[in-house]
């Protein structure tokens, strides 16, 4: 064979198939895909599950059920038959939805390696649950649900008129999750195998227990226990305070935005409404794994974020969203923190989480409802 032709040979058979390998180990937003090796199970969530049942109505639907655009209630007897309602009459969506499962899709979707999230949390044996395990999938969580065949599965109705939009919760199912499915193998085996725990604190009101065995283990085992305030309410009941206060010691990142802040710090007796000072304060609290200290990450809308660590405080700045692209803000604090979860669980420092989260919400407040493109273009991952 000539110099000429084994020089095309090489290029045609074998530098080529190196440049396609390479290239097929890129994906289409700039990642390699090896950074994403070994992430199987790294995130956990655990919450109240929801499907989201968002539809575009009339207001002839919303005076008939006595709602109020901007409202976020919780469904009465009279509210019941709506749900039904919107799949039969509107052209509806369904959205995996609730605080945890919101955070853990988007981590996912960050992440975009196949199970690289879990998400635990109860349901009913209805077509509902049907819908929320497809979806679930679809998004790329493994879902493991809690299946309650007395209850139906909890669903929360989006009614949407002229770009604002009226919530009706039905907790539903959403409220029975117990401890035995949790410790059942298969379930704790994701337990054991997650780096990043993670929970919002509504989950308090259904299964504390749930939330501290796995707090435990994850001290023990030296991972990142994740809890979010979530509400002012969660602080300001006593029942549900005293869990926060059991669980703080296990905290390693603690997050809420300014008005979680200022209600845990009036329920602690302080005077200060300083967001920033509450954050040291709360940073400061014992800590049963001393390998490293608590993080206190508090956003505030427009304003700089704030976290507080290691006695000290630092604030990072928001990205705005021009005014005219803002479509719903609901769902952009979950959303936030499932992007700063995707950089905890893949090694990164705090400025990376933080950068990361700020895009996630960012994209999030820029479509209806808690939902995805099909991946996070734009974001490039450091």
């Amino acid at each position: 064979m000539r110099l000429g032709s084994r020089i095309q040979y090489f290029i045609n058979n074998i530098y080529r198939r190196k440049i396609s390998s390479f290239v097929d180990s890129i994906d289409t937003w700039g990642n390699p895909s090896c950074i994403m090796a070994g992430l199987e199970k790294v995130i956990l969530g655990m919450g109240n599950p929801l499907l989201d049942i968002s539809a575009v109505v009339d207001q002839a639907l919303l005076d008939k059920y006595k709602l109020k655009l901007g409202d976020q209630i919780l469904a009465e007897e009279s509210h019941q038959p709506l749900y039904k309602e919107l799949e039969e009459r509107y052209k509806v969506e369904y959205i995996a939805g609730g605080a945890t499962q919101n955070t853990i899709r988007v981590a996912q979707w960050m992440i975009q390696a196949p199970g690289a999230t879990t998400y635990m949390g109860s349901v009913g044996k209805d077509h509902h649950a049907d819908l929320l395990s497809e979806v679930a999938c679809k998004d790329g969580v493994d879902a493991r649900y809690h299946v309650d065949p007395e209850t139906p599965t909890g669903t929360c109705a989006a009614c949407i008129l002229g770009g604002e939009r009226s919530l009706v919760a039905n907790l539903a199912a959403a409220n029975n999750y117990k401890i035995d499915h949790l410790k059942k193998p298969e379930n704790w085996s994701v337990v054991e195998a997650a780096k990043v725990i993670y929970s919002a604190g509504f989950f308090i009101t259904v299964s504390p227990d749930s939330m501290m065995a796995v707090a435990q283990h994850a001290s023990a085992n030296d991972k990142y226990y994740c809890l979010n305030l979530s509400a002012p309410f969660i602080c300001e009941v006593p029942p549900f305070k005293k869990t926060i206060m059991d669980l703080m010691p296990y905290v390693d990142f603690l997050f809420g935005n300014e008005n979680e802040a200022r209600a845990f710090a009036k329920s602690e007796g302080w005077e200060t409404q300083d967001v920033a000072e509450i954050a040291l304060k709360v940073s400061k609290y014992p800590k049963e794994n001393g390998s490293r200290a608590r993080v206190v990450v508090f956003t505030q809308g427009k304003d700089p974020t704030i976290v507080a660590t290691n006695g000290k405080v630092s604030t990072f700045p928001v990205t705005l969203v021009p005014a005219d692209k803002l479509v719903d803000t609901n769902g952009a604090g979950d959303a936030f923190v499932g992007g700063f979860l995707s950089q905890l669980a893949t090694g990164k420092g705090i400025d990376e989480c933080i950068r990361a989260g700020n895009y996630a919400g960012g994209v999030i407040v820029q479509r209806s409802g808690c939902t995805l493109p099909e991946k996070p273009f734009g974001f490039a991952w450091c």
